[in-house]
């Protein structure tokens, strides 16, 4: 078995075509389940009275049982994959770790108040809910796209926990700066918060300081008792799948509130689909720019680039939830995250594919963590594939996944 670095190139054909072949049977139609699990809500809020009083008889905070529930259930697998340990290993490259830092938390933010506020600047309540979206930097899909692009795998995860440690400590202050303080200082309309800053904190702790204190304890208890390589090859295909079904019935659940909106109201859905268009194409486009400008390499410039683009729509929909009710027009400009970019990243997953044969790369620099596996011998199966997604056997270095190694 020969093993190969990701900037080896390898046939164009046999490229795009493995993205599709290692994704599992749910994963390969995602966006498809996500549609179906959309047009069952519409049918079960038209077909069950009461729908809101049921869901409303127990609460966590301000969000009804059922849907923390299903919030919870997103956000716990996807934070059990991050190699925590490996943070100190691949930050070395401050460059790029700075660069991510201002686009996710700087740039990002900015992009998506300024396109929000120029396409719904009519629309207060969905021009909220869609610069949550974009203080929500991505913790979760963002290592399954890098993955397929043939990115940076311990970059894509060092960047995931620091998103995560970052959205713990100042998601609560942003949302405060840019619905309260930024536009007051531009002469435009406030969003008046009906909690304080402690509510928005309080609702960012639960729906993601839970889940990632768990992820956390799970690997490091699990690697403690039976070691990594039983972790991400036994245990993380087992629990893999509750992340889907948490979204899902999220979804469901979302959209069976929202069905009169959004048949009623059409419109307005296609008007919150336009900023996250435009701002998932200029961060990505924007990201890879800089990269390349950089002298990045190919992996780390993909890696950079997905997590640029990628939001958490889980936490905006959480907090939309949380701060404005499961009703609210907020909530809705949430659940349209997942709808939009879902299909756009997959497209760009094969962009980055294309680009990454007809674009000069420099080599890539061999990471830390990469090191690291060198020397001990072996190299662990993707941690975040679902289950039916097996790592390919191959003999030759040009079809050979980077990352990947036989099953043993």
């Amino acid at each position: 078995m020969t093993t190969t670095h990701p900037d080896t190139p390898t046939p164009l054909g046999q490229d795009t075509g493995s993205v599709v072949a290692e994704l599992s049977a749910v994963d390969r139609f995602l966006p498809l389940w996500i549609g179906a699990a959309m047009a069952a809500g519409l049918l079960l809020g038209r077909l069950v009275p009461g729908l809101d009083d049921v869901l409303d008889a127990v609460r966590i905070g301000q969000t009804s049982l059922p849907i923390a529930l299903g919030l919870l259930l997103m956000m716990y697998p996807v934070l059990a994959k991050v190699r925590y340990r490996e943070i100190g290993l691949v930050t070395a490259d401050k460059r790029m770790i700075t660069v991510s830092l201002l686009l996710n938390w700087l740039i990002g933010p900015a992009v998506m108040f300024a396109l929000a506020w120029l396409l719904l600047a009519d629309q207060p309540a969905y021009r909220t809910g869609v610069i949550l979206v974009g203080l929500a930097r991505c913790i979760a899909m963002v290592l399954i796209w890098n993955d397929l692009a043939r990115g940076d795998r311990e970059m894509a995860a060092v960047l995931v926990a620091l998103n995560a440690i970052f959205q713990v400590l100042t998601y609560a202050a942003l949302g405060y700066f840019y619905l309260k303080v930024l536009p007051g200082w531009l002469g435009l309309a406030t969003t008046d918060l009906d909690v304080s800053m402690w509510g928005i904190a309080k609702t960012v702790l639960v729906f993601l300081g839970i889940p990632l204190a768990a992820g956390y304890l799970t690997r490091t208890l699990g690697e403690h008792a039976k070691g990594q390589h039983w972790y991400e090859t036994r245990l993380l295909p087992k629990i893999a799948p509750i992340a889907l079904y948490g979204l899902l019935f999220t979804v469901v659940i979302l959209f069976a509130l929202q069905g009169k909106t959004i048949t009623a109201q059409p419109w307005n859905v296609a008007r919150i689909a336009l900023p996250l268009l435009a701002y998932f194409a200029t961060m990505w486009f924007g990201a890879v720019g800089i990269s390349h400008w950089l002298g990045l390499s190919y992996p780390r410039t993909t890696a950079l680039a997905f997590s640029a683009a990628s939001n958490d729509f889980e936490l905006a929909i959480a907090v939309a939830i949380g701060v404005f009710g499961v009703t609210s027009g907020q909530a809705l400009a949430g659940v349209v995250g997942p709808l939009i970019e879902v299909p756009v990243l997959v497209g760009l997953v094969y962009l980055a594919l294309w680009l990454r044969h007809r674009v000069s790369w420099p080599a890539a620099t061999t990471s830390a963590a990469e090191s690291v596996h060198s020397a001990r011998g072996t190299r662990s199966s993707p941690s975040w594939l679902s289950p039916g997604t097996r790592p390919v056997k191959t003999t030759t270095s040009a079809d050979h996944h980077p990352h990947q190694n036989p099953q043993p």
